[in-house]
């Protein structure tokens, strides 16, 4: 019996030798895909939406592999959808997609009303890179996409699965809901700011063998802002500004405003006249016969407003400096010479 149990260790000893030394075949396991994300145009339900779908995979795809996306049931890929509607990356950079694959040209393919089937071309892409699916009309690279994935019927969490011949799966969740808008208003109202420096200013007393300047005060000898007027507005076509009056008046008798023409002062003519200058905001323009510096001009009247300035858009605050002349002639009728001038603004709402 000796012999017989010798055979039988032999017998062991050489089967553990022989796995051994038997050549090692390693066995390729489906892996977890990472980093999963769905971003969608829209979560509304039944809503046409694109999609910008990435993961990470751990093994890579292989030559001729297949990444296959399956939609939960009532989502509804566009029945005309094809490659045109899709880009596909490796690692950030575009492939170039077909109905079918070719060389280093994916495939991709609608393959029924929840699926879309992705086949890979020659290229094998690296274990660890992430790949960035877009579908609908945020696919831009080899044309724009213009069909699209219709959302599903009802709300809730609905599901993205990955899987295919690549090997690694995984499952995207995305959340759809009734409406995924929210609608925000706001009021800006219309604005007309408009002021005047001063209300009361004065020549003084009047000499046929001088020209007088209205101030604030009692009037002076040479040329001065009297008073500024000051007009701002929201409004796209701007505002205008008119003005009405009289010319200087004492009672029946008055001193001759110089008109529509503008002219220079001269002493011992009987003048009434004013010119402005602006500064600040956009574009407002002084009207003739006010916009001439140093001549003066006055063709309002008691009755008829006439405009003195404008503008044809939206301005911050725009300034106009006013200058006002008085000259008598050596027979204008004595007295106590006024006016009062009516400044009005308007909005062009």
């Amino acid at each position: 019996m000796k012999p017989y149990k010798n055979l039988a260790s032999v017998g062991l000893i050489l089967s553990i030798i022989a796995m051994w030394f038997a050549p090692f075949v390693p066995v390729v396991y489906a892996a977890n895909l990472t980093s999963l994300s769905d971003t969608m145009s829209t979560v509304k339900v039944s809503t046409l939406s694109n999609h910008d779908i990435s993961f990470v995979t751990p093994t890579g795809v292989a030559a001729s592999a297949t990444i296959i996306l399956t939609f939960q049931s009532d989502f509804s890929v566009a029945a005309a959808m094809d490659f045109t509607d899709m880009d596909v990356l490796d690692n950030g950079t575009n492939v170039t997609l077909a109905s079918s694959p070719s060389g280093t040209t994916w495939g991709a393919v609608r393959t029924s009303s929840t699926v879309i089937t992705l086949t890979n071309g020659s290229a094998a892409v690296t274990a660890g890179h992430t790949i960035r699916i877009k579908i609908g009309t945020n696919a831009t690279n080899q044309s724009t996409g213009v069909r699209q994935i219709t959302n599903t019927t009802s709300t809730g969490t609905k599901t993205v699965t990955i899987s295919g011949t690549f090997g690694d799966t995984g499952t995207i969740s995305v959340g759809i809901i009734t409406d995924d808008t929210v609608a925000v208003s706001g009021t800006v109202n219309q604005t007309l700011s408009f002021s005047l420096s001063a209300n009361t200013i004065a020549f003084g007393t009047l000499d046929s063998a001088a020209a007088r300047y209205a101030n604030t005060s009692s009037g002076s000898a040479s040329d001065t802002v009297a008073h500024t007027l000051a007009v701002a507005t929201n409004s796209q076509s701007g505002y205008t500004v008119t003005v009405k009056g009289a010319t200087l008046t004492s009672g029946s008798f008055t001193i001759t405003a110089i008109g529509s023409s503008p002219a220079t002062s001269s002493a011992g003519t009987e003048q009434f006249g004013i010119y402005a200058t602006k500064s600040g905001g956009v574009n407002g323009t002084i009207a003739a016969p006010y916009a001439t510096g140093s001549s003066f001009g006055y063709d309002a009247t008691g009755t008829t407003a006439t405009t003195f300035a404008s503008g044809t858009s939206a301005t911050n605050t725009e300034t106009y400096s006013l200058h006002y002349l008085a000259n008598i002639a050596s027979t204008t009728e004595a007295g106590s010479y006024t006016t009062t001038l009516n400044y009005v603004a308007t909005g062009n709402f």
